[in-house]
C-alpha cells in the first residue's frame, strides 16, 4: 500500500513538473556574436527563469526584411507547439512601429517588431490572435530610459516571460485585429502556361544555391521527368539577368562536379545549384521579392549546363 502511495505521489509530481516545464525559446536576431548583446539578452531571458530552454536560430545579418521572415518560415513548422520565437531584425527600433507578439494555429509565439517579419509564418501557420505588448507591465524592469536595444528590454523580456509561465497569452498586452499585422508584398508562385514562375526568396548561404519559392506540388504539372532538362530563366527587377539549362535530378552527386542542377530542396521547393560551386556567385545572382525565377522544359536535345548569362 506504501508502495502504491509512494509511486501515485511520484507520478503527481511528475505531472505537475510537466504542467510547469517551460516552453522553448528560439533567439532569432541580426545582432551577430563580436559583442556582449546576445549574452545579454538570453542574461534577461534566464533572469526570468533559470530553467528556460534556449536555442539559437541565427544571429547574422539576413540581409533585409523579408530574409528575416523567410528564415522564420524555414525553421518554425519543425519545432513543437508552444515555442516561443524572439525574432529581432528590428531597423526602426525605438521609433512608433508596435511590439507584438503573434499566436499561430500551430500553437507557436512570435515576439517581435511589427514590420512584415512575421508575413511568411502567419500565413504558413494561420493567424490565431495578435498582441500588442503592454511596455508597462511587460519590460524589464528600469530600462524605460533605453531605446535602441528593445530585444533585450521588451522582446527578450516577454518571450521569456511567457515561455516561463510567468504570464498568459492574453496577459501580453491589448488585442489587435488580423489587418493591423504588417505583411511584406511578394509575388507567389504560380503556374503560366508551359512554365512554373516565382521569386528567390533567400539564397543557400553555405553554398551559394538558388532557392525558390516554387513549391514541388506545382513544378510537377509541368510533367518534367528525373534527367529531363529545365531552362532556367531569372530576371531582376524585370530584366533578364541569367538563363542556364540544367537537368532536373535528386541530388548533387547525380551530376558531375561543376555541372548544374535543378533539385529539391529540403523544404520540398525548387532550386538551382551547381555540383561543388556556387551558383549564386558564378551567375551573379542574389535574392529578394524583386527576383524572380522561371523554370520551363527545355525542348533542345542534350544537356547544356553552361548555356547564357
Amino acid at each position: 500500500m506504501r508502495s502504491l502511495k509512494m509511486t501515485l505521489f511520484a507520478l503527481l509530481l511528475l505531472i505537475a513538473h510537466i504542467a510547469t516545464a517551460a516552453a522553448p525559446i528560439v533567439l532569432y536576431t541580426d545582432f551577430g556574436q563580436k559583442d556582449g548583446a546576445v549574452s545579454a539578452l538570453k542574461g534577461v531571458a534566464y533572469g526570468v527563469s533559470p530553467k528556460l530552454l534556449i536555442s539559437d536560430l541565427s544571429h547574422e545579418s539576413p540581409g533585409s526584411i523579408f530574409g528575416g521572415a523567410y528564415r522564420l518560415f524555414q525553421v518554425a513548422p519543425f519545432w513543437p507547439k508552444g515555442t516561443v520565437f524572439v525574432t529581432v531584425i528590428d531597423p526602426g527600433v525605438g521609433t512608433e512601429r508596435l511590439s507584438v507578439v503573434l499566436k499561430t494555429r500551430a500553437g507557436h509565439y512570435f515576439v517581435a517588431p511589427n514590420n512584415g517579419l512575421l508575413t511568411l509564418v502567419a500565413e504558413q501557420e494561420g493567424f490565431a490572435e495578435l498582441r500588442q505588448i503592454d511596455e508597462k507591465i511587460n519590460r524589464r524592469k528600469d530600462s524605460e530610459d533605453s531605446h535602441t536595444f528593445h530585444g533585450r528590454d521588451v522582446f527578450g523580456y516577454t518571450g521569456a516571460r511567457l515561455a516561463a509561465g510567468v504570464i498568459r497569452f492574453d496577459q501580453v498586452g491589448p488585442k489587435l485585429s488580423h489587418d493591423k499585422l504588417v505583411s511584406l508584398a511578394y509575388r507567389k508562385a504560380e503556374r503560366n502556361g508551359d512554365r512554373v514562375i516565382g521569386i528567390i526568396p533567400v539564397l543557400d548561404v553555405a553554398y551559394g544555391h538558388v532557392w525558390t519559392n516554387i513549391p514541388k506540388t506545382l513544378f510537377d504539372g509541368l510533367g518534367i521527368a528525373i534527367g529531363d532538362s529545365v531552362r532556367v530563366r531569372i530576371f531582376h527587377g524585370g530584366q533578364l539577368v541569367d538563363e542556364s539549362v540544367a537537368p532536373y535530378q535528386r541530388t548533387f552527386g547525380d551530376v558531375p562536379s561543376g555541372d548544374l542542377l535543378v533539385y529539391v530542396n529540403s523544404l520540398l521547393f525548387m532550386a538551382v545549384g551547381i555540383n561543388f560551386g556556387s551558383y549564386a556567385a558564378v551567375h551573379k545572382v542574389d535574392s529578394g521579392p524583386d527576383w524572380l525565377i522561371e523554370l520551363s522544359k527545355d525542348a533542345s536535345l542534350g544537356r547544356n549546363t553552361q548555356s547564357g548569362h
